[in-house]
């Protein structure tokens, strides 16, 4: 079927939302490569929420919580950041953190994606910790963390990395 000169992709429906995710890095990068889009970092935020939230049981809070993202059973709040690497940018800087010293949320869920979407992986950090090996930046007005292999192996930081991988979707 061709619509506009272009052939349709055989059913996308059929496809996996991995195999949709791969087929999504694919077409980001080509059009990287184009120069059509600057970045390829969409739609890993939703992503990283979807998989803690689900591997965990959380609730996703609404766009009221000015910072979280997630409210656990316990009612702890969550604060979720992702990192996708490319083959321009290895970079393990999450997103900025706002208002980092006022708190507002208990634990940093934060995950690193391959290219394709794979996790490598994740960790659930506390915010003390996270406050702590952040660096604030004036120019953005904010914290940035990075989730470096050493944050592994911190006290009270728990690897996420298998319970994301085992999320079914």
């Amino acid at each position: 079927m061709a619509t506009d000169g272009i052939t349709a992709v055989s059913d996308l429906k059929a496809l996996s939302p991995t195999q949709l995710l791969s087929l999504y890095a694919q077409v980001s990068d080509e059009l990287r490569e184009r120069g059509v889009v600057r970045s390829a970092n969409n739609p890993t935020g939703d992503l990283a929420e979807h998989l803690f939230c689900k591997a965990y049981g959380w609730k996703q809070a609404g766009q009221a919580h000015p910072a979280a993202d997630a409210t656990g059973e316990d009612g702890k709040l969550y604060q979720i950041k992702e990192r996708r690497w490319n083959a321009q940018n290895k970079s393990r800087v999450l997103g900025a953190l706002r208002a980092l010293p006022d708190g507002g949320f208990d634990f940093l869920a934060a995950v690193l994606f391959r290219s394709d979407y794979t996790i490598e992986r994740a960790a659930i950090i506390p915010h003390a910790l996270v406050l702590d090996k952040s660096h604030y930046h004036e120019h953005t007005n904010s914290w940035r963390f990075l989730l470096r292999d050493a944050v592994w192996k911190l006290p009270s930081v728990e690897d996420a990395t298998d319970r994301l991988r085992a999320v079914v979707f």
